[in-house]
């Protein structure tokens, strides 16, 4: 029987009894395994399925955290669910903004949600060193997987093909990790397969430089990575490496302070018209449990796929968003799960975006208000604040999941809708390559899905296309990144309650647009100079 690649990336991570720790990669050092560890060993890759199984866990690393099967943080000081990579990113880009708010008060996770953090904040440094744990997976995986090793381990042609793929993936992979810490933290090291193995401190590289290096990668791997829907389902393919080059270009102005609008408008283009990814007809269908072959999967570029009986992550990636959004008098059953944890909702700002509390008119705007208040008044007390009930775990047709403790549901990173979206921000801010009626045409193909009211050329502004991004995309990652490249982040040009830390928000310093260096891993690498204002 063939084991879909779904649940080869989480079993191994149950079975297969094996550690690998790169716990020094907490403190920025580019590190192969110790002697005890079997996993990415010479040894290891004696078995010709071991490649395949490494690959399983660089894409399982984006959802879960803590260890490898055993009881040894993956990451020293850091375990558990809490450095699940799907659940931090979560918590930097969401918390930090209008649309979630969380009830706890668990360490420095309240400053998140004021936007008052610090460098001795545990959540960045969790952030931080996950996704540099990654890029050390992702390196030690291409050191191993060279011509010259596999020859010599008498690898044959066939899987040598394969494995160029898989080396693909892992080059994408490690791109993405750099593309957060770039969007989050500035001014990060780079580290590379080239780069020697053991204790060194790596050079920190200024944001551009790390803008070049992902850039670079992902315009390289157009040549090697699977031809657009023609991989395994969770894996990535061209159309995924199009898509991240778009975003970073999205934000050059941000990130390098340079307009490349020009090249997202034509990269989308190249994704709405050639990559036969296409638009689900039913948009509450992409967030089901069953997302992965409903439909949904024809608009979800880069799923970070999820699965109730083959995961055992209980805190980790959607597991975490869906039970931390059940709280007060919601029955947790009619959402697929066994419980709540009385932990996020969203603030007035982001429900005043919908013109029904209720989602009546726009079908996005999933809220739950009964004995929900609209206002904040307390930050601890789950029923201030709506509920969001975007995610369920559920199947599209109202039967049940695999089981209610651990969700199904596939996290939608990269979607064709946000192509349609970018598109349409890149025209409308003066891309050459792009047209203002295709623009319009697809924010109206939209809103058609939605039941919205559709739009004139008029009504196309920026002010619009955020708070449409807020609408189409909210908790998927993308909030703060947006606030950010509309100058509504920091500052006082966007308001929302407990911005700063006051009930009604206030204006926050500009300086906070970055992250900063956890202190933490500049303690380890002393080589790294904090971001100005921290």
């Amino acid at each position: 029987m063939k084991i879909s690649f779904k649940y080869i990336s989480y079993f191994l991570l149950l079975i297969m009894g094996v550690s690998m720790t790169l716990s020094s990669c907490t403190n920025d050092l580019n590190v192969t395994p110790g002697d005890d560890d079997e996993f990415l060993s010479e040894a290891f890759f004696q078995d010709p399925a071991s490649y395949k199984q490494v690959l399983a866990k660089l894409y399982a690393g984006l959802y879960v955290g803590g260890n490898d099967g055993d009881s040894k943080a993956d990451i020293a000081g850091i375990g558990g669910d809490f450095s699940s990579y799907l659940r931090l990113l979560f918590v930097t880009q969401e918390f930090t903004t209008d649309e979630a708010i969380i009830a706890w008060a668990d360490g420095t996770l309240p400053t998140l949600n004021t936007q008052t953090w610090s460098p001795a904040n545990e959540f960045l440094e969790g952030t931080y060193s996950r996704a540099f744990y990654h890029i050390s997976v992702a390196n030690e995986f291409l050191r191993q997987t060279t011509e010259e090793k596999l020859t010599a381990r008498g690898v044959d042609e066939n899987l040598k093909k394969e494995i160029a793929t898989f080396r693909a993936e892992a080059r994408f992979l490690r791109a993405f990790s750099y593309y957060n810490l770039m969007d989050l933290f500035g001014n990060v090291p780079i580290t590379t397969e080239n780069d020697p193995v053991g204790f060194f401190y790596p050079e920190q590289k200024t944001r551009a430089e790390v803008f070049a290096f992902v850039e670079s990668e992902l315009k390289d791997l157009d040549s090697s990575l699977a031809d657009s829907r023609s991989n395994e389902y969770g894996r990535i393919d061209k159309t995924a490496a199009k898509f991240l080059l778009a975003q970073v270009y999205l934000n050059a102005q941000v990130y390098i302070g340079q307009d490349k609008f020009s090249e997202v408008a034509t990269l989308t283009n190249e994704i709405i018209t050639s990559s036969n990814y296409t638009f689900a007809p039913v948009y509450k269908n992409i967030f089901s449990a069953d997302n992965d072959r409903n439909g949904a999967q024809n608009e979800v570029i880069f799923p970070i796929v999820g699965d109730g009986n083959a995961i055992r992550a209980t805190g980790g990636g959607m597991s975490f968003i869906m039970h931390a959004s059940i709280g007060g008098s919601m029955d947790a059953a009619s959402r697929g799960m066994d419980g709540g944890w009385q932990g996020i909702r969203t603030r007035r700002e982001f429900v005043n975006l919908f013109p029904d509390a209720n989602g009546i008119a726009d079908k996005r705007g999933s809220f739950y208000t009964d004995g929900q208040s609209l206002d904040i008044n307390n930050v601890g007390t789950f029923t201030d604040g709506y509920a969001v009930t975007k995610y369920i775990n559920k199947n599209a047709d109202g039967t049940a999941a695999q089981r209610n403790d651990i969700p199904d549901i596939d996290f939608p990173m990269f979607r064709l809708s946000d192509a349609y979206l970018m598109y349409a921000e890149a025209t409308l801010r003066g891309a050459a390559s792009g047209n203002m009626a295709t623009a319009l045409t697809y924010v109206n193909k939209i809103r058609a899905r939605a039941n919205a009211t559709p739009i004139t050329a008029a009504n196309l502004t920026l002010d619009f296309l955020l708070d449409e991004r807020g609408r189409e995309l909210h908790w998927e990652c993308h909030r703060r990144t947006d606030l950010i490249r509309f100058g509504k982040f920091t500052g006082a040009s966007k308001i929302w309650q407990w911005k700063g830390g006051s009930i009604n928000g206030t204006a926050t310093e500009s300086f906070r647009d970055l992250m900063p260096i956890p202190a933490r891993n500049i303690q380890a690498n002393p080589t790294l100079k904090q971001n100005p204002g921290y």
